[in-house]
């Protein structure tokens, strides 16, 4: 079995109910059940909530909510893993038959079968514990600068100052939108950013952290600019 987690808490706070937040004409969380469900790999999608409404609302776009998520996983500081290891127990009965699980979160609107598809292949053909969508940073992180508390500039890295940009190592972040995990991984609670993982690299226009009102902004500029809806 390949099970989809869909983390999505009520209790956002820099955007308020930004789950289930109309984004481009539907609410937020829905672009990622439908990724899911394009995708075809899935036996069950998951919304893993402590919300009621969000529970509703995850369920008329063809995601289940087999269990309300305890409050002791839904503060702020609760992590990814987790959530999603307690969804993989409190849905699946017998763990030998979940061959993979993959946690897409719930505020990704540019999240796409296509690359959730690509990843899976990753995971199996890499043998690897996690794989994850990754894209590239658009300045060289070897060339950055800090402010200084007298408000003066030094580089992280002032050995960098006269290499060539083209010269530098390319460097990579998360993408924030989905992570494909073997449930062993997850249960065990393995780091993702490490060695055993691999990862998917997504072009910088399909990634967007959305945390703040102009990062919401931004996201439906993009959003309608590429027709996405």
């Amino acid at each position: 079995m390949r099970l989809c987690v869909i983390p999505a808490r009520g209790g956002s706070k820099r955007i308020p109910r930004k789950n289930i937040k109309p984004f481009c004409g539907k609410p937020m969380i829905a672009y990622s059940i439908e990724a899911a469900l394009k995708s075809g790999l899935f036996d069950k999608i998951v919304v893993s909530t402590d919300d009621e409404e969000i529970a509703k609302i995850a369920k008329s776009y063809g995601a289940e909510v087999p269990f309300i998520r305890p409050s002791e996983l839904s503060d702020d500081h609760t992590a990814t893993i987790p959530v999603i290891a307690h969804a993989i127990k409190a849905t699946c009965k017998d763990l030998a038959q979940v061959e993979a699980v993959c946690c897409i979160y719930a505020t990704a609107p540019f999240v796409s079968a296509k690359f959730i598809k690509e990843a899976y292949e990753k995971l199996v053909a890499r043998h690897s514990s996690y794989a994850f969508s990754a894209t590239s940073f658009p300045f060289p992180i070897q060339r950055a600068i800090k402010l200084t508390k007298d408000d003066r500039v030094e580089m992280f890295s002032p050995e960098n100052f006269a290499v060539r940009s083209q010269d530098l190592e390319e460097a990579y972040h998360d993408a924030g939108q989905f992570y494909w995990g073997t449930p062993s991984a997850w249960l065990e609670g393995k780091i993702i950013f490490a060695p055993h993982s691999t990862a998917v690299l997504l072009p910088r226009h399909l990634v967007q952290d959305i945390d703040t009102p102009e990062d919401w902004i931004r996201a439906e500029f993009m959003f309608k600019a590429m027709n996405l809806s």
